[in-house]
């Protein structure tokens, strides 16, 4: 194991501090506790002469021409000692040698400490260290624990290794946002090449897009691809405590950076610092402006910065200031996007390298069954598979791991202890059938990929239904179709239990996002091609606050009419529908309730010939539910049954097989 020796004694020095402190206080602590009765000299020899002496000590002051005495009389206490001053001379000391032969008491001489300059130095100056140096650490560590407490207007830009060197091989799924970087990667190789043309290369690129897409990854893979010094700092690490030192460390680092010229600068979560001015509520204060203000002119001042190019990555490009945006600042803005399915499964086979897969899994199956994720997403649902493939003594990861990690991922562990009523059980399994059946009907509502009404978070149960195809853009018939399938749920209960409950709340609410912008969005209602709303983002309280809508309350009014008409049609086509085909409702919920989960190809097999896909028994049982196994171990005598787990049941019955 490698020890950094410099953290080693970065985390001694406070201790030995510390010990210092407490002998010290020790020391002054027993001294406290010392009573020490001062003697005249008639005192002390009248003592001597009548033997109370018990014991002596004696310290010779050759400067001051005196004995100093210490010692104990007869009654003294443990702590009680007696101090004299008396002449220095040789009968004084004939005396108390004579006195101590025939009293027997203890007699010591001890060295006069003056005559050693060493001891005198150390018992004068050691105090001082001692206490010099623990202010000096108390400093330290308060300016931010550096070694210069006073270079806390210095850079924070830290020089990338190249030990851990990432390249566009590293950086998977993003194509296009390669070739935009590429161009800075031939600019810092030869730039008299661009120079010849009259050619300006780009000062600043800024990377923005949805967290987890791998902005700074292709920021490091630009360094690793050019082979010059990378610098990365955070936006936040510019802005502390005092007043000005944002503005010093712009400027230390912009001075670090033109003496490795041609280099990179990286700058992570830029918005921490180059926020929009002015913007008073939920805005900046004068220290951070101080700093954008610096950081402004460095890039694009009075002076120039040759062969300095600055990538910045944030996911809130709407609250940059517009100054940070224009040309000879940051002239090329990359979104980095989430990926595509050829994109994730790039993605995917960049973060299997290390993981031991069974030969039945498939990246591909993997990318068309996870929209919508972004890169850290994907890595975070392998590692999850794997930790547990490792939790069930496996060899190798397989599709039921990457299935359960999915659902972990996206709606937490399953809550297999849950005791639930027979008749909930029924209602969540008829709730998920009628969205599956809504699903398998129409198109546009996407096709069902899984059914369960295992509950995990606060849903017990759910449908995952991905789209056919990814599209950029939806019609009017995709959207109505969409919400149609969120509504099925609801519409199962009402035909089969003549009965409705709480579980439709999360489908409602998105069905009703949808059918909100289509009215005031999409232009897709009666009330025409118009915009009367925006996307909603995130709200930047200094710009966003207080704003009035551009439209009346008669046009309010009927936004909710259009709306209520939409999700009206909705629940009667689904109702339609539901009524329709009451028969497969009925099988896809009985099927559940025996099985718990079904997966598209269950689905498909049961559409088709109305029975599930015959298996070996050891597969049958892990699908079937607790209830079912339980049933079955009691019709086959198994004793004990009763207080197993569904793991130990599956077990048991295997064994009977």
């Amino acid at each position: 194991m490698n020890v950094n020796k410099k953290n080693v004694k970065k985390g001694v020095v406070p201790y030995v501090f510390l010990l210092l402190i407490i002998l010290g206080i020790f020391y002054f602590v027993n001294i406290a506790n010392q009573k020490v009765n001062v003697l005249t000299y008639n005192e002390f020899m009248d003592s001597l002469e009548t033997a109370e002496v018990t014991e002596l000590e004696v310290t010779p002051r050759d400067r001051a021409k005196i004995y100093e005495i210490r010692g104990k009389l007869n009654g003294y206490a443990e702590n009680e000692t007696f101090y004299v001053r008396v002449p220095l001379s040789e009968q004084v000391m004939k005396k108390l040698v004579d006195a101590s032969e025939v009293q027997d008491f203890e007699f010591e001489t001890v060295a006069d400490p003056e005559s050693n300059s060493f001891l005198i130095i150390l018992a004068n100056v050691l105090p001082i260290l001692l206490f010099g140096g623990l202010a000096l650490w108390l400093l330290t560590k308060q300016m931010g624990g550096s070694k210069n407490s006073l270079d806390f207007g210095k850079s924070k830009a830290k020089l990338s290794s190249q030990k851990n060197k990432v390249t566009f091989k590293d950086v998977a799924g993003l194509k296009e946002e390669k070739e935009e970087v590429k161009e800075l990667i031939d600019f810092l190789k030869n730039p008299k090449k661009f120079q010849k043309l009259g050619a300006r290369i780009p000062k600043g690129v800024l990377l923005f897009g949805p967290p987890g897409t791998g902005k700074t990854l292709l920021a490091r893979a630009v360094a690793g691809e050019a082979n010059v010094p990378f610098y990365y700092i955070s936006g936040s690490d510019f802005v502390e405590l005092f007043v000005g030192v944002g503005a010093s460390r712009v400027r230390d680092m912009f001075q670090q950076a033109k003496r490795t010229a041609p280099c990179l600068i990286f700058i992570d979560e830029i918005d921490a610092v180059g926020r929009q001015r002015g913007t008073g509520l939920g805005g900046g204060h004068d220290e951070r402006e101080q700093t954008l203000n610096q950081l402004l002119t460095e890039m694009d001042g009075f002076g120039e910065n040759e062969g300095i190019i600055i990538i910045a990555a944030t996911n809130r490009p709407d609250v940059l200031d517009p100054a940070l945006l224009r040309p000879g600042r940051f002239d090329r803005q990359v979104t980095v996007n989430l990926p595509d399915v050829k994109g994730r499964e790039e993605i995917l086979a960049v973060h299997a390298r290390n993981k031991v897969l069974a030969p039945s899994v498939s990246l591909e199956a993997i990318a068309k069954r996870t929209p919508g994720y972004s890169g850290a997403d994907l890595e975070n649902l392998l590692n999850e598979a794997a930790l547990l493939a490792v939790r069930r003594n496996k060899d190798s990861i397989t599709m039921n791991e990457i299935d359960e990690a999915s659902d972990r991922v996206l709606m937490g562990p399953a809550k297999t202890s849950r005791k639930r009523s027979e008749a909930d059980r029924k209602l969540v399994a008829y709730h998920e059938s009628g969205h599956a059946v809504v699903g398998i009907k129409l198109k546009g509502a996407s096709d069902v990929q899984k059914v369960t009404i295992i509950p995990r978070g606060n849903a017990g149960g759910y449908n995952m239904m991905i789209p056919s195809e990814e599209k950029l853009c939806l019609t009017k018939t995709d959207l109505l179709e969409q919400i149609t399938g969120l509504l099925a749920g609801r519409v199962a209960e009402e035909v089969v239990f003549k009965e409705v409950t709480t579980g439709a709340e999360n489908d409602f609410a998105k069905a009703t996002k949808i059918a909100r912008s289509m009215v005031t969005e999409y232009g897709m209602s009666d009330l025409g091609p118009m915009q009367l709303e925006q996307q909603e983002g995130s709200v930047f309280l200094g710009r966003d606050y207080n704003k009035s809508r551009n439209f009346s309350n008669e046009v309010a009014h009927e936004i909710d009419t259009e709306m209520r008409k939409i999700i009206d049609g909705c629940y009667k086509d689904a109702t339609k529908i539901i009524e329709e085909n009451r028969q497969l409702l009925d099988l896809l919920a009985t099927t559940l309730l025996e099985y718990e989960t079904l997966t598209k190809e269950q689905i498909d097999y049961l559409v088709e010939y109305g029975k599930m896909p015959e298996e070996d028994s050891e597969t049958a049982y892990e699908k079937m539910s607790l209830t079912k196994l339980k049933e079955i171990a009691k019709e086959k005598g198994i004793k004990g049954y009763t207080k197993m787990n569904k793991a130990e049941l599956v077990k048991e019955l295997e064994g009977e097989e």
